[in-house]
């Protein structure tokens, strides 16, 4: 019986998938078996210097989050994918305070966030038709963290991961899985623009550790060591916040628990 993480008659789409993370599981999910990879980037001729070893698996796709023509265009085109992995996206070091600040927040808006929604509305019907299919969404550590130097891009991302929250308990009862992937620095160009050169780590951690998830139930994802160290003390909230339905049954009100406790 084939688990989660068996890839053998998998089809992979893969944005972003000419560098950085997203090269790193286009090379991570192949070698794995994967039946075949739509490799989604804006730029083709770069993403086929760069992937060319993978040929015999491998489909380029021009896509640009930004332009919805060309993200509906793939879903078509791409109609066999079993798992999207969304790793596109882009990054600027502004603070709140920048003159510039508005127009690196509409931009990083436009690719991080408006494109998670464009991407998730085009393949949300491809993936339920195949059945089982997995959506995975690379949020950054940045998304639970503001790092003041990259205000912008950090709103974004939180951004991104509500709207990964709420694709899960949509998608639910469609029997789509969804991933939300929380890397700390890797090596990568956007890595070394927010300064985190010396800390970062292979973004081939990322690949493994979302092929590792795949084999599991959990939503949270956090890759690298900066990211253990966070997604451990953020698991009592995820557990207690964010993986509960609070419009069921809202949780008791500060005290309340001692309250009961004192009049049993």
């Amino acid at each position: 019986m084939k688990t989660a993480h068996d890839l053998a008659d998998k089809a992979v789409f893969v944005t972003g998938a000419n560098r950085g993370i997203g090269k790193a599981v286009v090379d991570c999910f192949i070698r794995n078996g994967a039946r075949k990879v739509y490799a989604a980037a804006r730029n083709l001729k770069a993403a086929k210097h760069q992937l060319g070893a993978h040929s015999g698996k491998l489909e380029l796709l021009e896509v640009d989050l930004t332009l919805p023509a060309t993200v509906a265009a793939a879903a078509q085109h791409a109609a066999d994918t079993d798992i999207v992995v969304n790793s596109a996206g882009v990054l600027s070091t502004t603070t709140s305070l920048d003159e510039h600040a508005l127009e690196s927040l509409k931009h990083e808006t436009e690719v991080n966030t408006f494109g998670l929604v464009r991407l998730a509305q085009a393949f949300a019907p491809v993936l339920a038709r195949n059945g089982a299919g997995v959506f995975v969404q690379i949020n950054s550590v940045a998304s639970i963290k503001c790092f003041g130097h990259l205000t912008t891009y950090c709103a974004s991302k939180a951004a991104s991961y509500a709207i990964t929250q709420s694709l899960r308990d949509l998608w639910k009862a469609r029997g789509i899985r969804v991933l939300s992937v929380h890397p700390g620095p890797m090596a990568t160009d956007m890595g070394t623009t927010a300064g985190f050169a010396e800390i970062a780590e292979p973004p081939s951690v990322v690949a493994e550790t979302i092929l590792s998830a795949l084999g599991t139930t959990d939503f949270h994802v956090f890759p690298g060591s900066m990211a253990a160290v966070m997604g451990a003390a953020y698991a009592s909230y995820a557990r207690e916040i964010v993986d509960v339905d609070l419009t069921a049954e809202p949780p008791p009100a500060a005290g309340e628990h001692e309250l009961s406790a004192a009049t049993a």
